[in-house]
Parts: C-alpha cells; structure tokens; sequence
C-alpha cells in the first residue's frame, strides 16, 4: 500500500535511497536537529556528514509504510533491510517541520 508522503519527507527518503548525503542535507532547516542510535546531529553540515558516514558504512533499503500525525509531529513508519546489526528492522521516524523544511528528526526502533 503507498502512502502519501509530505513533500520535503519523500524528498528525504529519495535522497536517502540513493545515498544523496547532500540532498538530503537540503531537506533539513540550517539548525534542525536529527536524533539517531542515540547520537544527536545538529545543523545541515552534521546531517551531511551523518548521511554520508551511513551510507559508506552499511547498504540498505528503506520503505515508508505508515503516516500518521500526533501532536506536531509527523510519524513515517519505515521497514529497513540491510548489511547493519539488527536487519531487517522497523523504524519510526518523528519528523517535525517548519517552513516546508525539516527542523527536528528522531529515528527509533
């Protein structure tokens, strides 16, 4: 079942599934805040190199297959499979958004 995602999410889930470290970058606020096994990125620069580390240290697929909103966020259920520790695993990603932009991401099993 497809979802339909906002604009800037699916453009980050694009980037991500091409490896597109500086595309992805692009999807966030120049302070957003990305939250991810327990480390904290902050800024477009962090995210940049958090993206491009990742994508460098293991291989993997991402499918959204859930949306829902609960207060002012907006929670993206993925199913990953990859070469990482734990695979296949499903990740909710609690995106925040502010002008058109992602501000705050938290990425959680």
């Amino acid at each position: 079942m497809a979802i339909e995602l906002p604009s800037v999410i699916a453009a980050y889930f694009a980037a991500d599934k091409k490896a597109e470290a500086k595309a992805l970058s692009g999807c966030f606020t120049e302070d957003a805040v990305v939250t991810d096994e327990g480390n904290t990125y902050s800024g477009r620069e962090a995210i940049r190199n958090w993206m491009a580390n990742a994508s460098t240290k293991y291989t993997y697929t991402v499918e959204p297959f859930a949306l829902s909103e609960e207060d002012e966020q907006i929670l993206v259920t993925s199913h990953l499979v990859g070469n990482f520790p734990g695979s296949p695993v499903d990740l909710r990603y609690f995106f925040v958004l502010q002008n058109d932009k992602i501000s705050e991401l938290e990425i959680v099993p």
